[in-house]
C-alpha cells in the first residue's frame, strides 16, 4: 500500500491500496472525512466549485485489479468499476448493449473520457450511465462494513435519495444480465420470435460537452403475436436522480404495439417523471420534453 502525505492538513493524504483486502482496511481504520478517488473529473469539479469540503484523507482505487474490465462471468456482463469512460466506449462486448455505450459517448468531451471511469459517473448519483443501466436491470457490486453487496440500481438511487446509503461504500462492479444483451436472430434461435428495441436520448444545453436537461433510455420486447413480452423506460437528466417509469411501462404493456400508444405514452411519461425546475429549464419543460423523446423514439424504431 503506497501513502503520499502533504504535510500541512491543506490537502488530503493519498492512500494506494493494491487490493481488495488492504481497501477494506483502509475503510475500517481511517478516521474523520474520506473520499474515494476514480478518475478524479467529478471531485474536482465539485471542489473548484466549492460544493464540497476537502476531505482528510482520499483513496485512490487505480492500483486494483479487480475494479477494472469487461467481461462475461456465468450469465452476466461485468464491468469493473474503475473501468474508462473511453474503454466503455470502443469495447466489443459492449456493443451488444448499444444504449449504454450511446449514453457513455454523450458524456463529457473525450478528453474527460479518457480519464474518467464509469463507476464515478454512477457514484455521482447523476450520471449519464444511469438511465441506461436502469432499463437493463443492472446491480451493483459494493464494498460495506460486512463484506460484498449486491443492490440493483432502483433501490440503490431510492437510497440515495433517502440518505440511508453509508458514504463510506465502494462500488467495485456493474452487472448486467446477458438477457439483455442485444443478439440478432441468427445468433439466437431461441430468441428469433422476439424483437428487441431500445434507444437512449440526451438534451442538453448545448449540441455537444453540456450538463443534460434530460436523459431518456429505453428497452423492451416484442412477441410475434406483437405484444410487449418486456418494456423498461427510465428517465433522469440535470442534477436529478433518475427513475424508472413503470406506470407508463404498464400502458405500454397492457396493449398491443402499435404507433397509436405514441401520444397516451408521452402524455404518461411527462406525469410521471419527477423532476425539477432551475435557470436552465423550467419542471414543466423537463416533463415536457421527457414524454415528447420517449414518443419520437418509439416512433422511429416501431418505423424503421
Amino acid at each position: 500500500m503506497v501513502t503520499l502525505a502533504y504535510g500541512s492538513g491543506a490537502l488530503p493524504t493519498v492512500w494506494q491500496p493494491e487490493n481488495m483486502q488492504e481497501l477494506q482496511t483502509l475503510r475500517n481504520r481511517l478516521k474523520g472525512m474520506l473520499c474515494y478517488a476514480a478518475g478524479g473529473t467529478w471531485l474536482r469539479t465539485q471542489w473548484e466549485g466549492g460544493l464540497v469540503p476537502s476531505p482528510e484523507h482520499m483513496i485512490s482505487l487505480a492500483r486494483i485489479p479487480e475494479m477494472r474490465g469487461i467481461y462475461v462471468l456465468g450469465d452476466e456482463l461485468v464491468i469493473g468499476a474503475m473501468t474508462r469512460l473511453k474503454e466503455c466506449a470502443t469495447d466489443a462486448l459492449l456493443h451488444q448493449l448499444p444504449i449504454l455505450q450511446e449514453a457513455v459517448n454523450a458524456i463529457a468531451a473525450p478528453s474527460i473520457r479518457n480519464v474518467a471511469t464509469i463507476g464515478g459517473n454512477i457514484v455521482s448519483g447523476v450520471g449519464d450511465t444511469i438511465p441506461a443501466l436502469l432499463v437493463h436491470h443492472a446491480e451493483l457490486h459494493w464494498l460495506t462494513d460486512s463484506g460484498i453487496e449486491i443492490r440493483s440500481v432502483s433501490s440503490w438511487l431510492r437510497g440515495a435519495r433517502d440518505g440511508s446509503q453509508n458514504p463510506r461504500d465502494v462500488l467495485i462492479s456493474i452487472h448486467i444480465p446477458m438477457s439483455s444483451v442485444c443478439v440478432t436472430d441468427m445468433q439466437d434461435e431461441h430468441r428469433s420470435a422476439v424483437r428487441k428495441v431500445s434507444f437512449y436520448r440526451k438534451l442538453g444545453r448545448r449540441e455537444t460537452f453540456s450538463a443534460s436537461l434530460v436523459t431518456i433510455a429505453f428497452y423492451g420486447e416484442i412477441s410475434t403475436d406483437d405484444r410487449w413480452t418486456t418494456i423498461s423506460i427510465a428517465a433522469g437528466g440535470g442534477s436529478g436522480m433518475a427513475m424508472r417509469l413503470r406506470e407508463s411501462e404498464q400502458l405500454l404493456r397492457s396493449n398491443t404495439v402499435s404507433v397509436m400508444q405514441i401520444t397516451a405514452l408521452a402524455t404518461a411519461v411527462a406525469a410521471e417523471f419527477k423532476t425539477y425546475g432551475d435557470a436552465f429549464a423550467t419542471e414543466h419543460y423537463r416533463k415536457q420534453t421527457a414524454g415528447n423523446l420517449i414518443g419520437a423514439g418509439l416512433w422511429e424504431v416501431l418505423n424503421g
